[in-house]
């Protein structure tokens, strides 16, 4: 029950890959067809292939599930609250004959949260955590030849984080009857870049690479305390007349947290017309979250601030996936399998991340050339994960499911 809030985590390992409900439907399996409005998300090269005007906005409902189990001989388990999440994404691109376009896209590729019962016995570390980290991404590419486009963009990021856990006092001096909330908030932004490649090598193989940089974001907001006991504290060590909540002033303080880069590469293949399927290999560069510091305007319990050691490892991603078209209706089905960067001696509850085996279907349904509506579920299974102590100090054993739901609209003009 440390004093100082040393785990503003909110990042652990949660990427989200969904941000276009079609290439969803495949796994996120797109790099190499980038053939909608999202390829300003997957692969900016494709739009090279565009012509006119394409727009394209939806939605991602996530509903995780996840329930911790403490070591033998307590074996208490306890249930993540439920919540679900609702990712946005949208995008227009304009296309010319000339091979030149355009493109802005708007989608949340990092995010979710968590939310424990007040009285669980991790609440020291966390009781609800969020993220929310909005990319803008204005694009541009231009098709060289009739089998080679290229592209690249900027990405302005917004960053919204909260985390609320409980405190208390460690032995000799606690703990006291009552714990006492601390709150975290702040906000920050980020610019990164992007680019893409995309060479349709033949009438039925495509070929995409996908690269989007680090972005740091600075996130600065208020500590609050809320409820902690006006109690004196022993004289000596702590000067004569010291209360508790001297210990815990009310303040600003700033952290810096990674949106990790990430390296995608593909290949799509046209069995026959009706036919297409593909094989994305992503490498996510998560190794650049080394430590988290934390820095205090006036500083908690005597103290300015924190460095805790993270040291996340990088981590792959492998996308099979397929589309069936028919006359008017598009089946689509997806594999994924995702490795989690976090190492055992940094799992948290704040956000427990785990290796995840993720299965998925989808449908796309055209109204007629210029509207189509594109649907999918996804299953996401982690693997069951135990942590001991050493190297964690809160050992135990997670379990995690989550489904989800996406539904997306598309106009071309």
């Amino acid at each position: 029950m440390c004093l100082i809030p040393t785990a503003w985590l909110f990042a652990a390992g949660y990427q989200i890959g969904e941000h276009g409900t079609r290439a969803m439907g495949m796994g996120g399996a797109f790099v190499a067809q980038a053939s909608d409005a999202s390829a300003v998300y997957f692969n900016a090269g494709g739009l090279g292939f565009h012509t006119g005007w394409n727009i394209l906005a939806g939605a991602t409902l996530i509903a995780p599930k996840v329930d911790f189990t403490g070591p033998t001989p307590s074996t208490e388990k306890s249930d993540l609250v439920s919540q679900t999440f609702y990712p946005p994404h949208a995008y227009v691109t304009y296309g010319m004959e000339s091979g030149l376009a355009f493109g802005i896209g708007l989608y949340a590729p990092y995010g979710l949260g968590t939310e424990w019962e007040e009285d669980w016995p991790g609440r020291y570390l966390g009781v609800k955590t969020d993220l929310q980290a909005l990319y803008i991404n204005p694009t541009i590419a231009y098709r060289f030849s009739p089998k080679f486009s290229a592209g690249a963009g900027f990405s302005y990021i917004m960053g919204d984080v909260s985390l609320t856990r409980k405190m208390n006092l460690p032995p000799p001096l606690g703990p006291l009857p009552a714990d006492w909330d601390m709150k975290l908030e702040g906000d920050g932004t980020a610019f990164t870049f992007n680019v893409g490649l995309l060479y349709k090598a033949t009438e039925k193989l495509s070929l995409g690479l996908s690269y989007r940089h680090l972005a740091e974001i600075e996130f600065e907001g208020d500590a609050t305390f809320e409820g902690v006991p006006n109690v004196p504290l022993p004289s000596p060590p702590y000067p004569a007349g010291l209360t508790l909540p001297m210990l815990f002033p009310n303040q600003t303080g700033k952290t810096t947290l990674p949106m990790p880069g990430d390296l995608k590469a593909g290949a799509a293949y046209a069995i026959n017309e009706k036919l297409t399927v593909e094989a994305d290999f992503e490498y996510v560069f998560w190794g650049t979250y080394d430590s988290l510091v934390v820095e205090f305007d006036e500083g908690v319990a005597g103290q300015t601030g924190s460095s805790e050691a993270k040291e996340y490892e990088n981590s792959i991603l492998i996308r099979l996936g397929g589309e069936y078209k028919l006359d008017k209706l598009a089946v689509r089905a997806g594999f994924v399998y995702d490795q989690s960067p976090v190492p055992d001696s940094s799992l948290e509850p704040t956000l427990p991340d785990t290796d995840r085996l993720e299965f998925i279907i989808g449908l796309g349904y055209k109204f007629s050339d210029k509207v189509w509506v594109d649907g999918a579920y996804q299953f996401i299974m982690g693997s069951e994960r135990t942590v001991a102590d050493p190297p964690n100090e809160f050992p135990g054993t997670y379990n995690s499911t989550a489904n989800l739901f996406g539904l997306s609209l598309g106009l071309a003009l």
